[in-house]
């Protein structure tokens, strides 16, 4: 469909959905704050025509809205959720054979394709790419669009390849400037296979980045292929046009419609630190040892587009990509996870720390409801790749009782299960297991404790929505607020260490226990009742983001029977910030004011952000 990532731009201007910005901006913050502007606003793609200290231009929101998804792939996207549907149940081709062809001929021209002759590349340094900070405390400047592709030693085969979505740090830190880079991969990436495959090999371990080229490639990146399959196919069916493909002088693995390749070899043992980085879930990750690449080439088009997006506290443009994945990969959940209807990696939670999944519970349908095919599908869910990093899944069971239960439809979800769920027996816990990399509400790095939530059976309760005068008279409490229908945000003294939190919230239950709390099945200690209170996006950023099951939750009446931990009155989370986390994201005030001046001279750009 594109032939390039200029082309797609092209496409999007005629459709009134670009921005150009042809002033100099700063690189340093000041672009990362315009692009920040632009999403919340629901604007279009932005072109940045003039990025100081660079004669490279450079593009984001290219995904900003979920309507500019579909508009960028859609000549291609149905053509994908078919191969999907039909890999999801062969046999379906038998009742549609003419259907299921037209998906087998869309999987053969996904295939890559090796170029003859070797695309029309100029070199420059790393110093003369737009060296893009998006936050203060960001070690440096860092591609966030990046597809670094792998291949086993002593391989060519391009279906054997691995391409994923690592952030790469440009500059700053210990790394020296032009000769390397760093690269930060995290658990359950198939980079890592091939790393461990060059560690027991003698040879050199290249790697390519690119940055840039048709859409369908970026999203490739970042798309959680089955292992085996090759991340090029699916970005040539996406694109409708095979990836092109073809190697340097010295074997590294060019793609020929990227707008830049970063060539170089991925050091076996040597490490550097690498970050801070303000991160997807609304905070940084922090500085950790990560491998480092000497850089051999870097390669450009003679008009090439270097493309970024902006992460922080979801959503952002990248929750675009979480929809997409769920588009495409709806098909094949009931094959992946057996009884499993439905599930929500949640955006709004930073994705991994919030999982909300509904199952099928026909396991003993004859006597009475209660979790039991739901646990054995969230065993299933949390011992399978990226859902195994979920650190809070909720799961409820579907039957002719339930109606239209939908887990997407976040707030009726939560009312389902609060007026349902049975503290003393629907928690169960992993303790000391792995967490995502990137949330630092455990006990180490990528180290915490997870809890499942299951939910199945009749309705217990109904929902509170006012406070009672006897909770107002709580002294150790400094203010309180109903959060969402079930749910209390309490505002005590802020947190100072896991032996006196202990303490103050089992005295606050004991205090809590002669009131009446049976439609507040679910209590969050928040350092702001208010703002945890003022939006569900809020309830869900604060509360799992920044707790960890194992340490955080606590419960009115809270017993231990036979190794099983419960409560028979309300479930308390303690949300507040901890002395461990990793701080939040804030901008500048001489940055914000900066790019008021530059959006006063821009006509255009305050129309988009002062439009409903």
């Amino acid at each position: 469909m594109y032939k390039s990532l200029r082309h797609a731009l092209n496409d999007l201007e005629n459709s009134g959905q670009l921005l150009r910005i042809k002033y100099e901006v700063d690189p340093d913050l000041e672009m990362a704050e315009i692009h920040r502007r632009v999403f919340d606003a629901q604007g279009p793609a932005i072109l940045f025509e003039n990025v100081k200290g660079s004669k490279f231009q450079a593009c984001s929101n290219l995904y900003g809205t979920i309507e500019r998804t579909d508009y960028l792939f859609r000549k291609t996207l149905a053509n994908v959720k078919r191969v999907t549907k039909y890999k999801a149940d062969p046999s379906r081709a038998l009742r549609n054979p003419f259907d299921a062809l037209k998906a087998g001929l869309s999987a053969l021209k996904g295939l890559p394709r090796k170029s003859i002759y070797s695309p029309k590349f100029e070199k420059t340094t790393i110093d003369q790419l737009p060296l893009i900070k998006c936050w203060p405390m960001d070690g440096g400047a860092f591609v966030t669009c990046p597809q670094v592709a792998t291949l086993p030693p002593g391989s060519k085969n391009i279906m054997h390849s691995n391409i994923g979505m690592y952030r790469i740090q440009l500059t700053g830190n210990d790394y020296i400037l032009n000769q390397e880079i760093g690269l930060h991969y995290q658990l359950h990436r198939g980079i890592g296979v091939h790393h461990t495959m060059y560690n027991q090999s003698e040879e050199e371990f290249k790697c390519s980045i690119f940055v840039g080229g048709p859409p369908s490639h970026t999203f490739a990146a970042i798309m959680p292929m089955p292992e085996g399959l090759s991340e090029l196919t699916f970005a040539g069916m996406l694109n409708g046009r095979k990836f092109k493909y073809s190697f340097d002088e010295d074997g590294y693995l060019l793609s020929n419609d990227a707008d830049f390749v970063i060539t170089g070899i991925i050091k076996k043992n040597i490490k550097k630190p690498e970050g801070p980085f303000g991160d997807h879930l609304g905070y940084y990750s922090l500085t950790h040892d990560f491998p480092v690449m000497e850089v051999k080439n870097v390669y450009h088009k003679k008009d090439a587009l270097w493309q970024f997006t902006v992460v922080g506290r979801p959503p952002q443009e990248d929750s675009s990509f979480g929809y997409l994945i769920h588009e495409l990969v709806e098909e094949l959940t009931p094959g992946e996870f057996p009884g499993l209807v439905e599930i929500n990696a949640v955006d709004a939670a930073g994705v991994h720390p919030l999982l909300l999944a509904i199952g099928k519970e026909r396991y003993m349908p004859f006597r009475e409801k209660k979790p039991e095919e739901i646990l054995t599908i969230a065993n299933r869910i949390l011992g399978s790749g990226q859902t195994s990093l979920a650190k809070f899944l909720i799961i409820a069971a579907k039957d002719e009782t339930t109606g239209e239960l939908n887990c997407h439809d976040i707030e009726a979800f939560f009312k389902h299960v609060l007026e349902r769920i049975d503290w003393k027996r629907d928690l169960h816990f992993q303790t000391k297991t792995t967490i995502d990399t990137l949330d630092y509400s455990g006990d180490g790095w990528n180290a915490g404790s997870k809890v499942v939530m299951a939910c199945c059976g009749d309705k217990l309760r109904e929902l509170g929505t006012l406070i009672s005068i006897e909770l107002n008279q709580v002294s150790q409490i400094k203010n309180i607020q109903v959060s969402q229908p079930g749910i209390l945000a309490i505002e005590i003294k802020d947190f100072e260490n896991y032996q006196l939190a202990q303490v103050e919230i089992n005295q606050l239950s004991s205090k809590l226990e002669s009131i009446d709390l049976e439609g507040f099945p679910l209590i969050v200690i928040v350092d702001d009742a208010h703002f945890l209170s003022e939006t569900l996006n809020n309830f869900l950023w604060v509360t799992f983001t920044r707790a960890n099951p194992s340490h955080d939750i606590y419960g009115i009446k809270a017993n231990i029977q036979n190794k099983h931990w419960g409560c028979s009155g309300s479930l308390i989370i303690d949300a507040r910030t901890k002395p461990h986390h990793a701080p939040g994201l804030k901008v500048p005030t001489s940055v914000l004011q900066n790019v008021d001046k530059l959006v006063d001279q821009d006509s255009k750009l305050q129309k988009i952000l002062n439009s409903d």
